[in-house]
């Protein structure tokens, strides 16, 4: 079922859903059908907010004729290349529907995915340069792995273009700091300025959704790429939480790494426990106990002064307070523990963690690094 059949049946005439999404779709319709061809860019994380975002538009596209299907949309997601498996197999089987559905249903739109440049995976900056496992004071991996590439992608937009509107699935109910954000950059009309990228607008069309308003709504109807929204629906019962959405700014960066049950990067020691990996364990994702463990002891040893360096990689020393020196990046010795332990955590799960790219890259920076301690 469509979500405009869902507004047909009127089933929830209490709270008016039916009449908010159809102002919704109305408002979407009207901003694609402006005068000019700016290119849209919607950020798909495959959480259920940027996929009612997605299944919202796509609709929209398909109620008009082939002939006013003129605007491209770029569907984008965010790979940090160490996502949870569970969504990373998620995520690339609703991509590869939408890629496969796009032609038959003649939609101007493109499926993408972004990921880090082989010098900046969580991988190449963990082991290969020695980077402490990230944490709320040296969060190094959210822009990086995150907003850089993503951040490309949408540039090389306005490069091509001269502008972009970025549409995204964030909600004011989300959270409080979320109601703040979007306040803070809400200037009173329907397309906003990004708050670092030049020539890009921001367009929020569900900004006003209950989190209620948003499963109801995927639970009654059917995405349009084919398939069901049980999948989806199951993974959040099984993580026990919420995805960590795509992210464009560093203000929006806490979204990643907070001390709710998010599910995003295995390898996340932002926060104090993994809840989420702990809740897919538990409903039979056994495969995950060893990513797990090795995820937290790369927090643990984060404080582990024997297996951190004294001087930074620039050579200085770091000191905070009454002299209390902070360590600096992981020794060489300590680098090729962690290599080794995750080579064979590979082989015990059969699953790619670490790309041939990423090891050579590696090796080339230990080489380096060798070469420059051999001058002190």
């Amino acid at each position: 079922m469509t979500i405009a059949a869902v507004i047909e049946t009127d089933l929830e005439p209490v709270d008016q859903l039916g009449d908010r999404l159809k102002a919704i779709l109305a408002d979407i319709r009207d901003e694609y059908l402006q005068p000019h061809l700016t290119p849209w860019i919607l950020g798909f994380s495959g959480g259920k907010d940027s996929t009612l975002l997605a299944q919202l538009v796509t609709e929209m596209l398909l109620s008009l004729p082939p002939r006013k299907r003129q605007r491209v949309v770029h569907i984008v997601a965010n790979d940090t290349l160490v996502e949870s498996p569970v969504i990373a197999n998620h995520l690339n089987m609703v991509l590869e529907r939408m890629r496969l559905a796009v032609e038959p249903l003649r939609l101007p739109i493109v499926v993408a995915k972004t990921v880090p440049d082989v010098e900046q995976t969580f991988w190449v900056n963990l082991i290969g340069r020695g980077y402490p496992s990230p944490s709320r004071v040296f969060r190094w991996c959210t822009d990086r792995m995150k907003i850089a590439p993503t951040t490309t992608y949408i540039e090389s937009q306005v490069d091509e273009s001269g502008q972009a509107i970025l549409l995204l699935g964030v909600r004011s109910a989300e959270s409080t700091q979320r109601r703040r954000s979007v306040a803070r950059y809400d200037n009173g009309h329907r397309l906003n300025p990004h708050n670092s990228l030049k020539n890009c607008l921001v367009y929020r069309p569900i900004v006003d959704l209950t989190t209620d308003e948003v499963w109801q709504t995927l639970l009654q109807s059917s995405p349009p790429w084919g398939g069901t929204h049980r999948e989806l629906v199951t993974m959040y019962r099984n993580a026990g939480g919420g995805e960590c959405p795509l992210v464009t700014d560093k203000s929006e960066a806490p979204s990643c790494g907070t001390a709710s049950s998010r599910f995003g990067c295995w390898t996340c020691t932002v926060v104090e426990k993994d809840k989420s990996a702990e809740s897919f364990i538990e409903a039979g994702y056994g495969d995950l106990e060893p990513l797990l463990e090795f995820r937290d002891w790369l927090k643990a040893i984060r404080e582990d002064g024997s297996m951190r360096m004294a001087k930074r990689r620039n050579g200085s020393l770091n000191f905070v307070g009454e002299g209390r020196l902070i360590p600096g990046p992981f020794t060489l010795l300590a680098r090729r523990e962690i290599f080794d332990r995750l080579v064979a955590i590979q082989s015990e799960v059969n699953m790619q963690l670490v790309s041939p790219a990423e090891i050579d890259a590696i090796q080339r920076i230990w080489a380096e690094d060798t070469i420059a301690m051999a001058k002190f």
